[in-house]
């Protein structure tokens, strides 16, 4: 099984961090938010990662070099021109998939989680859907929206009011996403969109004729090091 690791972003809210540094170089406890989710992988026998970078991606190079991938495979998707954002970062590293038949995970550099990737993946091949979607019932400002089968339905935003429905259901339950998700390779040929644009445009475009699951993992650890003072949080959740 093969993943991607998203860091080519900003990380503009992690400042003053990244004014010189990538985000997925951020310490916690003294590892990178990247090594961190790179050993996470390798304890479900994940070893083979590309990782997309932009924002001092020079820097990524190096710490993946000086450390020999921690024990990983790690290819990198060179995004130094422009950044493609989610879903334009997937599709510029789509070879890399390209002659798996197994599906592959797929995660934010920024984020930090005990889940159990086994159990999602066990999920995802019962329902055969085209990508699972770990979420959880936390709050915050962005909902995906899903009918009582656990489909995609929509997404919104509560504090904008902007609200898209793509799969019309009488019951739609709000979750919030984790920036973790199992794609069957499937999916990568259906991308029609092109230049830069977040997974979330694809997943809504595509959800009306296709299965998209939830993966509720409410009660596991998790946390978006997306702030400075996320930082002093995630070391007291992760302390090793």
């Amino acid at each position: 099984m093969k993943a991607m690791i998203f860091a080519a972003g900003l990380g503009t809210r992690l400042k003053p961090w990244t004014d010189k540094h990538p985000k997925a170089l951020a310490l916690v406890n003294g590892k990178s938010l990247l090594q961190r989710n790179i050993e996470y992988l390798q304890q479900y026998g994940i070893k083979d990662v590309i990782v997309n970078v932009h924002h001092f991606a020079d820097q990524i190079i190096s710490a993946v070099e000086a450390n020999n991938g921690w024990g990983s495979s790690i290819t990198i998707s060179d995004e130094t021109d422009a950044v493609l954002e989610t879903g334009g970062g997937l599709k510029k590293a789509a070879w890399y998939f390209s002659n798996e038949e197994a599906s592959f995970v797929v995660l934010n550099a920024d984020i930090l989680t005990d889940m159990d990737i086994d159990a999602m993946l066990k999920q995802h091949n019962k329902t055969n859907g085209l990508a699972t979607l770990a979420t959880s019932s936390r709050s915050t400002s962005r909902y995906f929206l899903f009918n009582e089968q656990q489909q995609l339905c929509g997404w919104e935003n509560v504090q904008t009011g902007e609200r898209k429905i793509t799969r019309n259901d009488t019951t739609l339950c709000q979750l919030a996403f984790s920036g973790i998700h199992i794609m069957h390779p499937r999916l990568l040929s259906m991308i029609q969109q092109t230049g830069k644009f977040s997974m979330v445009e694809v997943y809504l475009s595509l959800a009306e004729k296709n299965a998209i699951y939830s993966f509720n993992h409410s009660g596991s650890k998790f946390i978006d090091v997306g702030k400075p003072e996320s930082i002093i949080k995630a070391e007291a959740i992760f302390p090793c």
